[in-house]
């Protein structure tokens, strides 16, 4: 796995481009809101820390993982300059998991190949329960952080090419 040994807390905020003049759009799924709402502070915290305003964070919420997509469209709209799509789903005993994890990583790969401001995708896709909490806040730290940190670096990017 991935993040085994991992903390995804983990960044040294002076090695970061300057992020006080940024703006950034944040949809959040109210799905597995426990989750949802772990990773949301995790970013926010975050792009806060790395001198981001709090006036240039908005944050919107969309009922599901698979309506990321549309949000995120709409955030794209919104004079921001990266988006974080926030998600989780977690595998039942159906095909369920597959399809929605599929739709929403395709879906989001389609906003960065269509459209200019850069979507970072900080969908937690597990396997059980336990495995979400040690990624939103838990054990592996939280990936909401290494999204805003990746939402920050691909903003620059995005300015300076």
């Amino acid at each position: 796995m991935a993040t085994e040994n991992t903390n995804l807390s983990n960044y040294d905020a002076t090695a970061l481009p300057d992020a006080t003049l940024l703006r950034f759009g944040i949809v959040v799924s109210e799905w597995n809101s426990t989750i949802t709402e772990g990773l949301l502070k995790g970013a926010i915290d975050a792009l806060l820390d790395c001198g981001a305003e709090e006036s240039n964070i908005k944050t919107i919420h969309v009922p599901g993982s698979f309506e990321l997509i549309f949000g995120a469209k709409k955030m794209q709209q919104q004079l921001v300059d990266a988006v974080i799509a926030i998600g989780s789903v977690i595998k039942g005993e159906t095909q369920h998991f597959d399809f929605v994890c599929d739709g929403v990583t395709q879906g989001i790969k389609d906003l960065n190949v269509l459209h200019e401001v850069p979507v970072v995708f900080c969908v937690l896709t597990d396997n059980n329960l336990q495995q979400s909490i040690d990624r939103s806040g838990g054990a592996h730290g939280n990936k909401g952080v290494e999204a805003a940190i990746t939402a920050i670096k691909m903003a620059h990017l995005s300015h300076t090419l």
